[in-house]
């Protein structure tokens, strides 16, 4: 089989969506894969990350086997809820495939879990051989046949497929160590990368717990107090924009000058954390429920703007806690559209993928989500933004006049169940 995988085009390389979405397939040079243990170590680098609980599903076309669309979705923790996932992913994968110019000629099937409790590895891959055998039945119902199915656990795999003991026996083969096989060497010239693993990059974007996360909770109530009689008070909703965004504006400028803490991670993302106070980030994320402010935001998703604005969406998205979760769809979706916007597709399906699950309606997050998992150059929307922000600035200077107010459409009030407290269109 042969991989088409570009990295440096983003626009052109498939990947992986966090809820299920397929992407097209690829163009750039080719790595041949010709055994089940070179595609158990080719996958982090199909998908930008190693998946963690993920059943991912990869599209194979023409006799050469190149590989098309790929998609992800959580392992479902209940049995009974497999086969409905099955049919589910097996028409989601060939349908969009056909819809963008082919319908495969066979399937790569991964399940990759790691074992919990007194589980092993091969304990796991039993456990989940119905799931592979109800995907292998629902592809096989498309008229799609599953090429090779593979379980990953315990740094070993399994292969549901080939019977052959000499190359796939019963205790499981030894996954490579990371960045250690020819494959790896290969992708990584190829300019390849992968940024650590999913939980490693949703833990990045997750809320905060314990103590910090009750006195953020508290800060936000005392936001939403305050917000409230001036949102309602038609008059001072241009002070409320004004004040939101040169709020965002002050952070930036101090993240900026206090550099990411060295080994990054969570170790950088504690750093980031400490420079924002509780008050600071409340304000800012109830400011950010309103469309237009959000907007405004979305334009420093480049140049010397893209790093400091992509810290603090960060770590606004880890104060949204308690019942404010909703209310991390906006600075998740701005994380997401800033990485987006500087080459990391991976992160940015990950991102768009948590906003959605904080909030299932944020059109702005499915919107960039949609577009993301099509491929689509994200070069078009920067220019509209650019364009937009010229329009605004005309005479003032960019750097003075990104603090003028928007206007304000949309509602005023939180709807019924929500918390939120400036959320307008989205």
């Amino acid at each position: 089989m042969t991989n088409n995988h570009e990295a440096r085009t983003p626009s052109d390389r498939p990947s992986v969506s966090p809820d299920g979405a397929a992407t097209g397939p690829a163009t750039g040079p080719q790595i041949t894969l010709r055994s089940p243990a070179e595609l158990a170590d080719a996958l982090p680098y199909m998908l930008g990350f190693h998946p963690t609980d993920s059943l991912v599903m990869v599209a194979v076309h023409g006799e050469g086997g190149r590989f098309g669309g790929r998609l992800r979705v959580g392992i479902p923790a209940t049995p009974a809820e497999w086969e409905d996932t099955a049919r589910q992913v097996a028409e989601c994968l060939i349908r969009g495939s056909e819809r963008r110019g082919g319908k495969p000629d066979g399937i790569v099937v991964y399940l990759c879990q790691e074992p919990g409790g007194e589980e092993d590895g091969r304990a796991v891959m039993t456990r989940l051989r119905p799931l592979a055998q109800r995907i292998r039945l629902a592809c096989g119902a498309l008229d799609v046949p599953v090429l090779e199915a593979l379980c990953l656990s315990g740094g070993r795999f399994w292969s549901y497929v080939c019977p052959d003991e000499r190359c796939c026996p019963a205790e499981g083969s030894r996954l490579a160590a990371v960045g250690t096989s020819v494959l790896a060497a290969t992708a990584t010239f190829a300019g390849l990368q992968v940024r650590g693993s999913l939980r490693e990059i949703e833990g990045r974007l997750a809320p905060l717990r314990g103590a910090v996360a009750e006195q953020a909770e508290r800060a936000l109530d005392r936001a939403a107090a305050a917000l409230m009689p001036k949102i309602l008070d038609g008059a001072t909703r241009e002070e409320v924009g004004a004040e939101t965004i040169a709020l965002a504006r002050t952070l930036m400028r101090r993240m900026t000058l206090a550099p990411p803490a060295e080994g990054g991670g969570a170790h950088a993302d504690d750093w980031d954390d400490a420079l924002l106070g509780h008050d600071e980030a409340a304000a800012l994320i109830l400011g950010l429920q309103d469309r237009e402010i959000r907007d405004i935001a979305a334009e420093w998703m480049e140049d010397e703007e893209a790093a400091p604005a992509l810290r603090l969406w960060r770590a606004l998205a880890r104060r949204c806690v308690g019942a404010y979760g909703e209310h991390a769809a906006a600075p998740l979706t701005l994380a997401g559209w800033v990485s987006w916007s500087t080459g990391d597709e991976p992160t940015a399906r990950i991102a768009f993928g948590l906003a959605l699950r904080a909030d299932a309606e944020y059109r702005f997050a499915r919107l960039l989500h949609h577009a993301c998992n099509e491929g689509i150059d994200p070069e078009g929307l920067r220019q509209c933004l650019r364009e937009e922000r010229r329009r605004r600035e005309p005479r003032r200077g960019r750097a003075s006049a990104g603090t003028r107010p928007p206007g304000r459409r949309g509602r005023t009030a939180p709807r019924r169940g929500s918390r939120r407290t400036a959320g307008s269109e989205q």
